[in-house]
């Protein structure tokens, strides 16, 4: 089997080379960048010289370009998957990052064995998955520009916060629900973890092991699916959290 290719990208040269060497030494191929140039001409050039890279771990604050920008590069290039670097319990920078398209992240300081189990969760995500090395998640669907977020017959009116079925019968939401379904349909068709829809959803009001996203997603299946107990639209991921499965689509108004 081929080695996944990890790019490291930090502007702490220590760093850069401890995970070198120990992500080496746990079977993988690693090329490092020192800073946003340098990860944009690997992306380039990887064609021709690196190969193709699977995973990019990838540090929040450096000097120049950050890592919030990069990420947002790597994602309307449908670029490989990112888990992000962040300073310890900076959820703003969690919360963004995960918006704008990372897969994970993980806080400084950290223990490299830690890293290593949110690696092998994204590639493994990446491989059961296909559509997500396709699509790259659809690079998150936007809602900035469109009045409705259409998926399976349902229409999510974005400014109005309102849900309509097929019908053209309203269906109410709580504030928390809304706010829970959209992050769904801004991120169709990829798992979610439970700390990732607590930071996109209530960010630095999230609680550990708070299990509000389990209550809200039983409500939003009682009222979206045909059949709660054996969903198709939110569909949970054993040991990874949940997925919105439809395709999902933006209209303007």
């Amino acid at each position: 089997m081929k080695k996944a290719h990890i790019m490291v990208v930090d502007d702490h040269q220590d760093i850069r080379d401890l995970l070198a060497e120990y992500l080496n030494r746990q079977g993988y191929q690693v090329t490092t960048a020192g800073d946003g140039a340098a990860m944009r001409d690997l992306l380039t050039s990887e064609s021709l010289e690196q190969g193709t890279f699977d995973l990019i771990i990838l540090d929040v604050m450096m000097p120049g370009e950050d890592g919030l920008s990069l990420c947002q590069h790597v994602r309307a290039i449908n670029g490989p998957s990112v888990i992000m670097l962040t300073a310890m319990n900076d959820d703003a920078d969690c919360v963004v990052g995960l918006e704008l398209g990372a897969d994970d992240y993980v806080t400084k300081p950290f223990s490299p064995r830690v890293l290593l189990a949110r690696i092998k969760s994204v590639l493994r995500r990446v491989r059961e998955n296909g559509f997500v090395t396709e699509a790259k998640f659809q690079s998150g669907v936007s809602s900035n520009n469109s009045t409705y977020l259409a998926f399976m017959g349902w229409r999510l009116d974005v400014l109005q916060r309102q849900l309509m079925a097929d019908d053209g019968v309203l269906i109410s939401l709580s504030n928390a629900e809304f706010v829970l379904l959209e992050v769904f349909l801004k991120h169709p068709q990829r798992v979610l973890s439970r700390d990732q829809l607590l930071s996109l959803t209530k960010g630095r009001e999230a609680e550990p092991f708070d299990r509000s996203v389990d209550n809200q997603v039983s409500r939003l299946r009682k009222k979206l699916e045909a059949d709660p107990q054996n969903p198709t639209l939110i569909k949970t991921v054993w040991g990874g959290g949940y997925m919105f499965a439809a395709a999902v689509t933006s209209v303007g108004g």
